[in-house]
């Protein structure tokens, strides 16, 4: 007769919450600690032997070319999805009475320079609507004389001829089998697009979408060459009053580096809410 096994009861086996896989991911990973450290060791350098004497006096100006670059980002983003979900559609399904031009608009968009389009629509339009009398006696005039209309133009137009193609693929990459079952149970058209489509195409377009953004916010400098107020037209004036180069290119270059983790921290919330939501 052979003897069951003994087994060692449960408290010799204590359970910790902070043992296994979770602690590992809480652990940050050796390069970028060490990434951290050169970062800091470069800020506290730069804070130590650079001269930032000058920050108060530009403090004001700094925040104002802030939020001109922050809203025209928010702004072109918004407009410019909103305009790349139709351009996706009409190439990934419709007719080619729709189909055709879309295709050619973001072909032209995206083959030629985004300062030739925004010189194009600011000394293009800009020197045209002076000349019809109904134009200047509008109320629309006294937008049409500023410059920052023409900058959101020009760059809800270019993120939209680059998220229409990306649109196209998120669209076209949705199994066939889940539209057709829908159809076969009686779902109207939109509804098929507003909960099944759309939010599958969103899902699949996010991690493309989160770079978009980012090199949105790189193109905004280019909004200075019309002498609209941004962040870097802010910089560039610094340098020419205190004839420094380095503090307010570095203080640019952090600007923008903050702004860019601002927006994949956002987008990555967003692609953990949308299959729970949406999906």
């Amino acid at each position: 007769m052979t003897e069951a096994p003994l087994e060692a009861p449960i408290e010799t086996f204590p359970i910790h919450k902070d043992t296994g896989p979770n602690l590992q991911a809480r652990k940050l990973p050796p390069h970028r600690i060490v990434l951290i450290l050169i970062g800091l060791a470069l800020v506290a350098s730069a804070a130590y032997f650079m001269r930032w004497e000058w920050l108060p006096n530009y403090g004001g100006l700094i925040l104002q070319g802030l939020w001109r670059t922050i809203w025209i980002l928010c702004v072109t983003v918004f407009l410019g999805f909103l305009l790349a979900v139709p351009l996706g559609l009409a190439q990934a399904s419709g007719p080619a009475i729709v189909a055709i031009p879309a295709r050619w608009f973001c072909t032209v968009i995206r083959g030629t320079p985004l300062l030739v389009q925004l010189w194009l629509l600011y000394y293009g339009l800009g020197s045209l609507f002076p000349q019809y009398p109904w134009i200047r006696g509008s109320e629309l005039w006294p937008y049409l004389r500023q410059a920052w209309p023409y900058a959101v133009l020009a760059l809800t137009l270019s993120y939209a001829g680059y998220e229409g193609e990306v649109m196209r693929g998120a669209f076209a990459g949705v199994p066939k089998g889940q539209l057709e079952s829908a159809r076969a149970f009686g779902m109207p058209r939109f509804t098929i697009f507003r909960r099944i489509w759309l939010p599958q195409a969103i899902h699949r377009a996010l991690p493309t979408l989160a770079g978009e953004a980012v090199l949105q916010l790189k193109s905004t400098p280019l909004v200075a060459t019309i002498t609209v107020v941004d962040l870097y037209s802010v910089a560039s004036r610094v340098r020419q009053d205190t004839f420094l180069t380095y503090e307010p290119l570095l203080l640019l270059a952090a600007g923008y580096l903050v702004i860019t983790g601002v927006i994949v921290f956002l987008f990555r919330r967003v692609e953990r809410l949308i299959p729970s939501k949406l999906g």
